[in-house]
């Protein structure tokens, strides 16, 4: 064969491969895109219970308490949820779970239709529970996918970049609400006192409709992801590579999850980090209005829009922050900001305590996903697992929001604030006691 000849074969081959290799990339990037997307779907849905809290408080005439029910069941299907996910993802893969909770959330979603027009307040809960239960399968399975996209020592920083597409999902939702949920009307008691009984019925009835439109929507929009998904060839993803062979001897269960003490405290810094937040945001538009009188629904609204792109503006830039200071340290300073303000919150009141909680936003913008690769960080094969508690730890939503639905209703909803103050102290804790614990 002469060298002509050989060079041919040889350039060829070169070629194919090439042509294979951006092949391959243009799929990665196309998956890699897809799992980012979702991070942007549960945004919507998450902070659409914001809006929610406040709709069905008037709707349906509820305590702080019991519209603070709506947080409650929501994460309660991420509690019951998570290891299923979990179990699903190690059995099945990546992908399978996606597309269980993609068709989970659409389910949910669909169901607010009829909620409404049997207009019974437990059936949304009902709904919320299935739509938050398909939201666990995709929050334990794509969380641990970012992570594992490379090397252990940048996990942080990658898992904040793709978590940033979230609030801008959360903001959607906010935007969502505010413009198609909330209708601008909005009575006193005395003038409600002198609405005729029919009259009273038409209200209401015409509040509780509001909310089927965007729901479809969201529905029609899931279901369109599902086949994306559906049709997309996933790039195998196996566990996370470690240094130490001890760990990766492992066999993975939660008995042998639980001996690692960081991520005993990764889980309860999570507890606290979720409750606080969901406490805060659920209830931003009732210390509003409560602060300020003059203030509309719509109005509230935009404040906690604000505060949300204040959220995403922080993962952004905490996401660049991280290059140049270690995540734990950089989480323990806004953990310790937030404990501040959350007293400004509680003491001042009025625009002061409303700026102090929009500026917590940016100071939990990072907690989440810095949180989440610690807890999941050398634990070897229990990474999978890991990332399901990690997901079950989402129920701080649920209970920390209920209470501070109690604290409200028997004294003021500015005291209420002193729950995600002590949640913020316990972050700080995990952050700057790390190595010792």
């Amino acid at each position: 064969m002469n060298s002509n000849k050989q060079w041919s074969i040889i350039n060829k081959t070169l070629s194919e491969s090439d042509s294979m290799m951006a092949k391959q990339n243009k799929n990665y990037l196309w998956c890699l895109s897809l799992i980012i997307s979702l991070f942007f779907m549960w945004g919507v849905a998450n902070n659409l219970n914001d809006i929610l809290i406040q709709q069905f408080k008037k709707s349906f005439v509820l305590s702080d308490f019991q519209s603070g029910l709506v947080q409650s069941a929501f994460y309660l299907g991420y509690f019951f949820f998570a290891i299923p996910a979990a179990l699903v993802m190690q059995r099945f893969g990546h992908k399978i779970a996606i597309l269980v909770g993609l068709s989970l959330y659409a389910l949910g979603a669909l169901l607010f239709y009829p909620a409404a027009e049997i207009q019974i307040y437990a059936y949304f809960l009902a709904a919320l529970f299935i739509i938050a239960s398909g939201l666990a399968f995709l929050e334990t399975s794509a969380n641990p996918y970012i992570v594992a996209l490379g090397p252990a020592q940048s996990a942080q920083q990658r898992l904040n970049f793709a978590q940033s597409f979230n609030p801008l999902g959360a903001i959607t939702g906010i935007v969502i609400g505010q413009q198609f949920i909330f209708s601008g009307l909005e009575y006193s008691t005395e003038e409600l006192a002198n609405f005729s009984t029919e009259q009273l019925k038409a209200f209401y009835h015409s509040e509780i409709l509001a909310v089927q439109s965007p729901y479809l929507v969201i529905a029609g929009v899931v279901a369109l992801w599902f086949i994306l998904i559906l049709t997309s060839h996933f790039p195998a993803i196996h566990t996370f590579k470690q240094p130490d062979p001890e760990q990766t001897q492992r066999k993975p269960s939660y008995r042998a999850l639980f001996t690692y003490r960081h991520f005993r405290w990764a889980a309860i810094a999570q507890f606290c980090y979720v409750g606080a937040q969901v406490g805060i945001w659920s209830f931003f538009i009732r210390y509003a209005l409560q602060s300020d009188p003059e203030l509309t629904e719509k109005m509230a609204a935009n404040g906690l829009t604000l505060s949300l792109i204040l959220f995403m503006v922080g993962r952004f830039i905490g996401t660049w922050l991280m290059s140049k200071i270690p995540g734990h340290t950089l989480m323990a300073y806004l953990a310790f900001i937030n404990v501040v303000l959350m007293c400004i919150a509680v003491f001042i009141s009025g625009d002061g305590g409303i700026g102090a909680l929009i500026l917590a936003s940016f100071g939990m913008s990072i907690m989440f996903p810095t949180i989440f690769a610690m807890g999941v960080s050398h634990v070897g094969q229990q990474s999978s697992l890991a990332a399901s508690v990690l997901v079950m730890a989402i129920i701080g939503g649920a209970i920390f929001t209920a209470l501070m639905g109690a604290i409200s209703d028997m004294s003021n909803i500015r005291y209420a604030f002193l729950v995600p103050a002590i949640c913020f102290s316990v972050i700080w804790f995990f952050c700057v006691f790390r190595r010792h614990i």
